[in-house]
């Protein structure tokens, strides 16, 4: 259940119509962004299956650090902190390597679905 900001009854109706335009844009993105990471999801997987059935590790640290560096030039260019991509590929990095050393052990993972995760059932309002 999605909690609502209350906006004040004497709130300038042009601006009202502004906030709620860009929100939904800001909606349009998020379920983009998780749309993106679904299939990012289903290629590691991929590499997952390919690294267990080849014996190879389920980190590459190599690769990692060319990514991080990848993702944090990515991050300047777009005016991104490039920190905060940091942080955020980490925590991505950090869910594959969780799955293929699941796939590896030879456990189902769902795409994107950590370890004894369940659905979230509340809302964060990041607008």
């Amino acid at each position: 259940m999605a909690v609502h900001e209350e906006l004040p009854a004497d709130a300038d109706a042009a601006a009202t119509l502004q906030l709620h335009s860009i929100r939904e844009s800001i909606d349009n993105i998020d379920a983009a962004l998780i749309h993106l990471l679904a299939e990012r999801f289903k290629f590691t997987q991929q590499v997952g299956r390919l690294k267990a059935a080849h014996g190879l590790p389920a980190a590459d640290p190599a690769r990692e650090l060319m990514q991080i560096d990848r993702l944090r030039g990515l991050a300047e260019d777009a005016h991104l902190d490039p920190a905060f991509a940091e942080k955020f590929l980490n925590f991505i990095i950090a869910e594959v390597i969780h799955h293929h050393v699941r796939i590896a052990g030879g456990e189902p993972v769902a795409p994107g679905r950590s370890a004894g995760s369940a659905p979230a059932s509340s809302s964060i309002s990041a607008s």
